[in-house]
């Protein structure tokens, strides 16, 4: 009697699970790029017409040839019931971590808020600065270009008090900034995130103290 020969079983270099598993994962578009690069044939039969990321589609089909399309089930009828049910309880740990992980995020983001100062520079001129966008994953210096475009006025990032990336734009354009802002947070779900506009106060004080003193100083010529 011949020794039956173990089956060998691919694990994919990237989430260490069987390719056909691989799309349960929080990693799928890495999978593919490594499953199409070591194992060409299973990616044909797996996934015959999705081309991978950073491939042609000409590549894809040289690589499926007559390649049957097989399904899940099908694939994954060699393993055992013991690696099936492991598989399905790691990866329902890992999706579990991953909602979590993204709950958390969300919950981060909807306590947070923006602000759009005013800030008065000498009489009628006025610069706004920008904070707390990095909370919302958006890029700070790809906004000051787009709002140098759009308001034509200067605009960069520095770096605030608290060593954080902040927007100044030149000329009172809060109202302009804080539509184009509310947009891209609905862009993604966070229409309920506060954007709030609010006047450098320091700036108010010193203006009122200049008006208090300079009233101050005519009353006493009057009185003389």
């Amino acid at each position: 009697m011949s020794e039956i020969e173990p089956k060998r079983i691919i694990y994919c270099g990237v989430c260490s699970y069987p390719p056909e598993f691989c799309e349960f994962g929080i990693s799928l578009t890495k999978c593919q790029q490594w499953l199409h690069s070591k194992h060409p044939e299973i990616y044909a039969s797996l996934y015959p017409d999705i081309a991978p990321a950073g491939s042609s589609s000409s590549e894809t089909a040289a690589a499926s040839g007559d390649q049957p399309v097989s399904t899940l089930a099908a694939a994954t009828s060699s393993l055992s019931i013991d690696q099936n049910n492991k598989i399905q309880q790691d990866l329902a740990k890992k999706q579990h971590r991953e909602e979590i992980k993204q709950q958390k995020e969300l919950a981060k983001k909807l306590s947070s808020k923006i602000t759009i100062k005013r800030i008065e520079r000498n009489k009628r001129k006025h610069i706004i600065s920008i904070s707390g966008l990095e909370v919302f994953n958006i890029d700070s210096k790809k906004l000051a270009k787009t709002f140098a475009s759009k308001f034509a006025t200067g605009a960069s990032v520095t770096k605030n008090a608290e060593k954080m990336d902040e927007i100044l734009v030149q000329g009172d354009v809060s109202d302009e900034a804080k539509l184009y802002i509310e947009g891209l947070l609905k862009e993604q779900g966070l229409e309920n995130v506060k954007v709030e506009q609010v006047d450098d106060k320091k700036k108010i004080k010193k203006a009122a103290a200049a008006a208090a003193a300079a009233a101050g100083g005519s009353g006493d010529k009057g009185g003389k």
